[in-house]
């Protein structure tokens, strides 16, 4: 009986130690780094598109602020707007349209006021001659501007002032410039007999 209990004994492998003593897999340390790592990465993203966002706003709104700008001093009819005598057309004027482009009207008082900062070419087309408004540059008949090119300016965006006696051969050379490009043109309403209808006066260059 002692022999048989003693082989049974030594038969039996050991005893497997229990569930809770079995050692556990460790995490690697690596993994948790990581994990830091990217979590770092995506707010450093977030925190770079939250930026961009504030800066293309801001550059967008500057924009807008400069492009309303430009249409707010954009002048009527093609009048250039700038700091001489013609500027005050954009202002003070009315469009008058006509075929393929505008021009602008001007009142003598308006005309007065940018002769004192003159900075176009004033041009007299009344025919036959009666007289012109002191500073006028040249003094070409409204049927002869094309026949006188060479006598306006050669850019064609400067600024061009006609008037005559009363107003119609102006606007007729007013046309006659749209015609041949020119696209600030200004025309003073009334002509001569609105300058002194105002209490102003008419000279004569004897240039008939």
């Amino acid at each position: 009986m002692s022999t048989s209990s003693s082989k049974n004994r030594k038969s039996k492998g050991p005893t497997p130690a229990p569930a809770s003593a079995q050692p556990k897999t460790a995490i690697p340390a690596a993994t948790g780094t990581k994990a830091k790592k990217a979590t770092s990465a995506v707010d450093v993203r977030r925190r770079q598109n939250r930026i961009i966002g504030v800066v293309a706003v801001a550059v967008i709104a500057v924009l807008a602020v400069g492009a309303g700008w430009m249409l707010l001093s954009r002048p009527s009819g093609g009048v250039t707007v700038g700091t001489g005598g013609a500027a005050m057309a954009s202002s003070q004027g009315t469009v008058q349209q006509g075929n393929g482009g505008s021009w602008t009207n001007v009142s003598a008082d308006t005309l007065a006021a940018m002769l004192a900062k003159k900075d176009f070419t004033l041009l007299d087309v009344k025919t036959p001659y009666i007289g012109e408004i002191e500073g006028t540059d040249a003094y070409i008949p409204y049927t002869d501007l094309t026949a006188h090119a060479s006598a306006l300016p050669k850019d064609k965006a400067a600024p061009v002032v006609v008037y005559c006696r009363s107003g119609n051969e102006s606007r007729i050379a007013a046309q006659s410039l749209l015609d041949m490009g020119y696209t600030n043109i200004i025309n003073l309403d009334g002509g001569m007999n609105a300058w002194t209808a105002s209490g102003r006066q008419i000279v004569s260059k004897n240039r008939g």
